[in-house]
């Protein structure tokens, strides 16, 4: 991601950073309890587990009636070089586990508790990470984020983390990037299997705003399709973009809030401020293809999406109402390097 310029307060004193220090600690282990608790809330399906190889990169994906995207995020993860996939399936009624249990990579579990009270998911995915992500580098992602770096598509994953071992980082960030048609979301045209961004071509290239949250010095990006469309009255309220879905994974690390934030805290340190570049990755996020419509509607009632569910009942009902998202400002996507002269993502020192 390229360089920020920020203003930073005075710094704590050495007995606020050991408090805080201590107090992370305490709380990455108490989010390490809570995983070892909820293990039994999932049944394993198929468990291909003992296939997995030393160096494999392993993708973990927790996720709800996605059959017709799994054909895509499947293929692209392949593609990238992710050796096996560990995905825990919430309650899905649509084919979804029975495609994944005929995937030679796939090892599945299932669950019908609640994804709100296990921390969006977060719960299940971290107790996965520590039984079998130690030592491996882990790409956590949702099933409508489509990865991309520098290089992508001539460069396999391999040969970046290869290069952040050497570099002796242990994580990468990414910025989520909203993808949308050119007219309404229900003209996308997307079949099952395809990939989305031939049907979600468009996205925001501006109107990013980036804060540094000091405590756990993670990253703090909002803006895009989504902050414009659906929170322009409340843009406190809007999505977070920065995610950390790349990491070299241990088995005492936990994710805090998503991907958004990890412990220990200097695994979101993936940022410059020198002013130099740190290499970056951007996620292209498709959630607006046509089966948002009805999703809506669905996840509003269920409520189990958003800690203040209240707070999101008109972001759903103007996801139901079929919007444009397209304005006089959208840019069609052509690929990495535009990302990059856009500042969105970053080569930094990987060539």
């Amino acid at each position: 991601m390229a360089p920020m310029r920020h203003d930073s307060p005075p710094g704590p004193t050495a007995a606020m950073r050991l408090w805080d220090a201590y107090r992370l600690r305490l709380r990455r282990r108490a989010l390490l309890v809570r995983a070892f608790r909820r293990r039994r809330q999932m049944t394993c399906q198929v468990d291909r587990t003992g296939a997995i190889r030393p160096g494999d990169i392993l993708c973990f994906l927790c996720l709800r009636n996605e059959a017709d995207r799994l054909p895509f995020v499947l293929a692209h993860n392949r593609r990238l070089g992710v050796g096996h996939f560990l995905i825990v399936d919430n309650a899905s009624t649509d084919g979804t586990a029975a495609l994944l249990a005929d995937q030679p990579d796939v090892s599945l579990w299932q669950t019908q508790a609640s994804y709100k009270a296990a921390r969006f998911g977060m719960d299940w995915l971290t107790w996965l990470m520590l039984r079998h992500g130690h030592g491996h580098w882990c790409l956590t992602l949702d099933a409508d984020e489509v990865l991309i770096y520098p290089h992508w598509q001539t460069r396999a994953l391999q040969a970046l983390t290869d290069w952040l071992d050497g570099q002796g980082r242990a994580s990468l960030g990414a910025l989520t990037v909203d993808m949308y048609p050119e007219g309404p979301v229900s003209d996308s045209g997307h079949a099952p299997g395809d990939d989305p961004i031939l049907h979600l071509p468009w996205f925001d290239c501006g109107n990013y705003q980036v804060q540094i949250q000091p405590r756990m010095r993670n990253l703090w990006i909002q803006g895009g399709a989504r902050a414009r469309a659906f929170f322009a009255s409340q843009p406190r309220r809007a999505p977070t973009l920065n995610k950390t879905p790349l990491v070299r994974w241990h088995w005492r690390y936990a994710y805090v809030n998503s991907t958004h934030a990890l412990l220990p805290p200097h695994l979101n340190e993936v940022y410059a401020t020198d002013g130099g570049e740190v290499t970056s990755a951007v996620l292209l996020h498709t959630k607006f293809l046509p089966g948002i419509i009805p999703r809506s509607a669905e996840e509003k009632a269920r409520g189990e999406h958003f800690a203040d569910g209240a707070q999101y009942a008109a972001y759903y009902d103007r996801l139901t109402d079929d919007p444009t998202l397209h304005h006089a400002a959208s840019r069609r996507f052509t690929g990495w390097r535009q990302m990059e002269a856009l500042g969105l993502m970053s080569r930094g020192g990987w060539v």
